[in-house]
């Protein structure tokens, strides 16, 4: 089997920019073929300050990133010490490339060698069948408002079994 275009490596201070930015493009981007355009500015008026990417990071989770072979970010995804996975963005061009899918499969090891039961995340429209095809299933569709915006994600959630290797990508 080839591996793939790009590599999972862990979240290094030099990446917070990039991130922010793959943030944001990604919900400017993707998002308009899930939610109305005043869903995606609520959801991502700006790209978030580098420092907050940063903050992240060290806050204990674990933040890991698919880069392509000259270490930029397609794709990045991060788990919190209780199971919940708080972010899971692709880079528009990389969408659909299986980056996020080896993201969340790494996540998910991650999840085993820390011995954690159960994973939760709130996934928005576009990200349910990933999140699926990874062993997650609907919880229920959760409406929320962000800066006076309506929009809906879904809570899902799936147990982890510490003998069955996580889903391929």
């Amino acid at each position: 089997m080839l591996s793939p275009p790009f590599t999972i490596r862990p979240f290094v201070p030099q990446d917070a920019a990039a991130l922010a930015a793959l943030f944001h493009a990604s919900v400017r981007e993707l998002g308009p073929r899930f939610y109305t355009t005043a869903q995606v500015a609520a959801w991502s008026p700006a790209p978030p300050d580098p420092a907050r990417m940063a903050r992240l990071a060290a806050d204990g989770r674990l933040l890991l990133i698919a880069v392509d072979s000259d270490d930029a970010p397609l794709a990045y995804g991060n788990l919190e010490p209780d199971g919940h996975i708080d972010h899971l963005y692709a880079a528009p061009h990389a969408a659909g490339t299986g980056a996020a899918g080896s993201v969340l499969a790494a996540l998910i090891a991650a999840a085993q060698a820390w011995g954690l039961a159960r994973l939760h995340v709130e996934a928005s429209e576009g990200a349910v069948g990933l999140f699926a095809r990874h062993g997650f299933v609907r919880d229920h569709r959760r409406d929320l408002e962000i800066r006076g915006v309506v929009l809906h994600n879904y809570a899902m959630s799936r147990t982890v079994d510490p003998d069955t290797p996580p889903p391929r990508p």
